[in-house]
């Protein structure tokens, strides 16, 4: 009997993705539209200091273009089948542990027992595979999905309107959320500020095409145009579902009812659903009028946000991981199929979820994973703190210590404004009414504080008013005066606050899921410090915590805890007056384009050879290394759009309105082509690619001509901003570093050189050559001044180099390492790198604008590697700096 095939239950190819993206970055970038890398770097902390996505988040948005431009809308399984044998778009990239053509196995990188355990790994993959590309997106509560998704979101849209023929991009937006509390959170998507995450030359074309729909109850119609593009609509499952008729047919209804085919044909799955409720005819079934509208709307995005609130079994099957499909599944799958018989499709499902895990095992479709561990451990979470009580403590005892204990740890320390909060969770109101709220009074009169800071959210009118509603809905604000909420179920429906600091769970509750969604409600950051989180917990439910922390996300509470062996510490740094001011000149380029008197003629090559470029071919080889054994020509198979003289110039028209050039004008230039405009119909209508790439940028150079003005501009800059003259606060800032990489303005070592340096109380460097360069500069005593300036790269500096992007070419800061001052007079930037990143083109661009800047700026720059040290800090190296400049302090 053959053996059977087992799986790697901890395979996550996820994890082999990710590296092979951050590895193969400037390769895998070259495939990327110029748009797409636009849109990427202007969200990339490393390349603008003011981007508003968190790290974890542009991580998810990277991963997303990468699916999209580079793997093409692939399914899953079929990008681990590429990728594990060096095929398709992996084709020439090292993936697997293989040597540098490519060649190996799936051994070395994930460590996988052969062809076997590749086969098994694949059928896992595949066999819940749906007709559309289904990823699995997985980022621990509190950093940003929501936001995530809606730039993601705006993306498609940005680049369905760039290259509308490219059916890999969504046109239209369906985000469903699993509950009717998440869904008002998902108003965020419509209310918020998109120019945080869209460039601003694009953030006009958004707002003005964008059209919302919101089905936040039962009457609410979907306004959206059959065929129409960029509408998003935001609804739960429940809006959207196919639904059979709630009033059973009459004998009139069943003798006049029309006989038109079995909707048990056509919607399969979801007619089988209702299994023994099922009504006795097809014509029971009423088709939702939303999922008909919905089913008209091309290249149809689904977002499911928030799925993490379906734990287990649920989640399995919400995300298509199990063998019977939920509700939400379903709908999926049957608009795909809606869709599909219109000609269109559902471009992809992109599902935001919580966790990695299903019952202790990865889901194989997940594309990204960021846990909760590495979000305690990075700071974009609230550092837990878990409190057990043991032993046979009573209930009022319970809430006297938790109570006490909060009040001594938090008291009423505002954050942000806001007063900290702490949730108290009964098992049901009779026990919230009669157990929890008088042991709480009591407790609270005890300590002196108001019981009118008890706020009482249970879902039940007669105990919760609409004004505790309003109340509810603005705890996040300086205005709430309330502290102490009490609960009933409250914690598993997504409820967003960032000042609850404390989570109290006594009797255990009917959901062992709720334990791990409850408490995890207070770890939400709030600012610019890791703040501390307090779990209050019985000893059963801890128990409990601990086994869903396990299954859900693999860890305990214990590894979630305080760190104990964390080497890096926390560096509170201030800066050291007098403030340092930098005299220094910005060179300002500006562009004007102005109207010809007379414009020029506009010359077209429309022969065959030029208009080589437009045309598409199909290339048929055996094997993908072999020349193709044939190449047939298939451009007249493309969809293109068919134009008159007429169309064709207003189509032109509307990239010059308000320019002064009118449709007459246009028309009498084209038709003083050779061929004249008869002649460019018939090339548009074969090629409509003519219009963008060669009519449109042709008429501008004819009528306009572009002015360039050049000035330099005299500046004084802060290397530390934030001074304020109006009092003696002085600018502080929080890092974190190891502690032999900080040096600090108070050690022995710096007696009689701290004049030297030091414009903030302790430098955090990143590396030791930096530490070991700035020790030996300091020492020098041809050195008048050195500071690191390479350590505030966030805004908090008004010392920057700006450079153009290699790749992307937008804006982008940098902040070379250090500025040192000789006493020959001279004033140097220095950058410290490694050797095997000298050559990098981001390090080039950074050199190139520094060594520009310093033209202007009488200074003078060099990137220096470790190896150079001796001789560049020689008293040669530093006479390499001719002429001798200075820059005024």
């Amino acid at each position: 009997m053959p053996k059977k095939k087992t799986i790697n239950q901890d395979f996550a190819f996820f994890t082999a993705l990710y590296f092979f993206v951050q590895t193969n970055k400037a390769k895998i970038r070259t495939r990327f539209r110029k748009l797409s890398k636009h849109l990427l770097d202007f969200n990339d902390p490393d390349l603008n200091a003011n981007a508003y996505l968190r790290r974890p988040q542009f991580e998810a948005l990277e991963m997303y273009v990468f699916l999209k431009e580079f793997g093409e809308n692939r399914h899953v399984h079929e990008l681990f089948k590429e990728w594990a044998k060096n095929e398709g778009v992996f084709y020439g990239y090292q993936t697997t542990g293989a040597d540098k053509t490519g060649q190996g196995t799936l051994l070395g990188f994930l460590d996988l027992e052969g062809d076997d355990q590749y086969e098994a790994i694949f059928a896992k993959m595949s066999e819940r595979s749906r007709s559309y590309p289904n990823y699995i997106f997985a980022l621990t509560m509190g950093l940003g999905k929501t936001i995530l998704m809606a730039t993601c979101i705006f993306y498609e849209f940005l680049l369905a309107n760039k290259f509308g023929k490219d059916t890999k991009y969504c046109r239209n937006a369906l985000v469903f959320a699993p509950d009717k509390t998440v869904l008002q959170s998902l108003r965020e998507i419509q209310t918020f500020d998109l120019a945080q995450v869209v460039p601003p030359e694009y953030a006009n074309f958004l707002r003005t095409n964008l059209k919302f729909h919101f089905l936040d109850d039962t009457a609410s119609t979907i306004g959206a145009q059959d065929g129409s593009s960029f509408n998003i609509i935001i609804s739960n499952t429940q809006k959207i579902i196919l639904k059979r008729k709630q009033a059973r047919p009459t004998a009139t209804d069943k003798l006049f009812a029309e006989k038109t085919g079995t909707l048990s044909e056509v919607y399969g799955d979801l007619y089988d659903m209702i299994g023994a409720d099922a009504p006795e005819t097809d014509a029971d079934l009423a088709v939702n009028a939303r999922f008909q509208r919905i089913a008209r709307l091309p290249q149809l995005g689904i977002y499911v946000d928030e799925a993490h609130h379906s734990m287990g079994a649920s989640l399995e099957k919400d995300l298509g991981q199990a063998k019977q499909s939920s509700a939400l599944r379903t709908t999926i799958d049957e608009l795909a199929k809606a869709l599909e018989a219109r000609k269109t499709s559902v471009v992809g499902c992109y599902n935001f979820t919580g966790t990695p895990y299903v019952k202790d095992r990865i889901m194989p479709e997940v594309v990204y994973a960021y846990g909760l561990k590495a979000a305690i451990d990075n700071k974009y979470l609230k550092q837990p703190e878990f409190l057990t009580y043991t032993g046979n403590i009573k209930s009022e005892d319970f809430v006297r210590e938790v109570i006490t204990s909060f009040w001594n740890d938090v008291g009423e320390m505002r954050h942000e404004g806001m007063l900290p909060k702490l949730a108290l969770f009964a098992a049901t109101i009779d026990d919230l009414q009669h157990d929890l709220r008088p042991a709480i009074e009591k407790v609270l009169d005890e300590l002196g504080i108001a019981t009118s800071r008890i706020l009482v959210n249970v879902g039940d009118e007669k105990l919760t008013t609409n004004e505790d509603i309003r109340e509810f809905n603005r705890l996040d604000t300086p205005e709430s005066e309330k502290q102490f909420i009490l609960l009933v179920g409250k914690g598993g429906e997504g409820w967003n606050c960032r000042s609850l600091f404390g989570v109290a769970l006594y009797r255990k509750p009917k959901s062992r899921i709720f334990v791990l969604q409850s408490t995890m409600r207070c770890l939400r950051s709030i600012g610019p410090d890791q703040e501390t989180g307090f779990i209050y917990l019985s000893r059963e439910n801890q128990d409990i915590l601990d086994d869903e922390l396990q299954q859900n996300f693999r860890v305990t509470t214990e590894e979630i805890g305080p760190k104990k062996t964390d080497t890096s510490s926390t560096v509170e740094i201030t800066a050291v007056p007098p403030p340092v001011i930098i005299k220094m000149k910005r060179h300002q380029e500006l562009y004007r384009t102005v109207k010809k008197d007379n414009p020029e003629p506009v010359a077209v090559d429309l022969s065959d050879h030029a208009m080589e470029q437009f045309r598409v071919t199909l290339e048929r080889r055996i094997h993908l290394r072999d020349r193709p054994t044939s190449v047939e020509d298939i451009t007249d198979r493309q969809s293109h759009k068919t134009y008159s003289r007429l169309t064709l110039v207003g189509e032109l028209a509307r990239y010059f309105s308000g320019d002064g050039i009118s449709p007459f004008d246009i028309e009498e230039a084209l038709e003083e082509i050779d061929g004249g405009l008869d002649a460019l119909v018939e090339a548009v209508n074969k090629y409509n690619d003519v219009i963008y790439d060669i009519l449109v940028p042709r008429l501008f150079h004819a009528f306009f001509e572009v002015e360039k003005f050049q000035r330099s501009v005299d500046e004084e800059v802060e290397l530390i901003r934030g001074y304020n003259a109006s009092s003696n606060k002085l600018p502080t800032f929080t890092m974190k570093a190891q502690e032999h990489l900080v040096a600090r303005r108070d050690y022995p070592e710096f007696d009689g050189l701290r004049a030297k340096s030091f414009h903030l109380d302790a430098y955090c460097f990143d590396s030791n050559p930096e530490v070991d360069f700035f020790k030996r500069v300091l020492k020098d005593g041809k050195t008048e001044k050195i500071y690191f300036t390479g350590m505030l790269v966030h805004g908090q500096s008004g010392f920057q180099v700006y450079y153009i992007h290699p790749e992307s070419h937008t804006v982008c800061s940098y902040h070379p390492d250090f500025l040192v001052y000789r006493d020959d007079g001279k004033a140097h930037l220095i950058e410290i790198k490694a050797n095997w990143k000298k050559e990098d083109p981001v390090v080039l661009a950074k050199k190139e604008a520094a060594e520009r800047l310093a033209e202007g700026n009488i200074f003078e720059y060099a990137l220096v590697t470790a190896e150079q040290f001796d001789g560049f800090l020689s008293e040669s190296g530093w006479e390499q700096f001719e002429p001798e400049k200075t820059l005024t302090i």
